[in-house]
């Protein structure tokens, strides 16, 4: 086993304070791809793919990739729901690699939703 140089010691560090500042909320926005088996099986995995290569590739470190379970319309996946601070989540349907990375650069980097893809704008409430 080869033993730790200071220089690996810093770029582990780095590393990890960037990953508890996204857990504290030092983040501007926040992606779940629903990959529930009906997920699965219409392409998030391909969504996902997608959108970590635009996050590596424009070196993003302040938003968060994630996934969750099945959104409950199975017909209207692959989904995925974005959510920018201070603002309402927006769940997205019938996506593909294409329309993903056009809501990353329109919507997550952006501002902007885009219409064209959104399911609905706000969470829903359980009384």
């Amino acid at each position: 086993m080869t033993k730790l140089s200071v220089e690996d010691l810093k770029r582990i560090k780095e590393e990890v304070k960037d990953s508890i500042s996204l857990r504290e909320g030092g983040y501007r926005a926040k992606i779940t791809v629903h990959m529930g088996t009906c997920g699965i099986a219409s392409g998030a995995r391909k969504l996902m793919s997608a959108l970590m290569e635009e996050i590596t590739q424009k070196d993003i470190k302040d938003v968060i990739l994630t996934t969750s379970g099945c959104a409950g319309l199975c017909s209207r996946e692959p989904m995925a729901t974005v959510e920018l601070l201070g603002k309402a989540p927006v769940k997205y349907c019938d996506l593909d690699e294409k329309k993903i990375k056009e809501i990353f650069t329109q919507h997550v980097l952006g501002g902007k939703i885009v219409e064209k893809y959104a399911l609905g704008i706000g969470s829903e409430t359980a009384y």
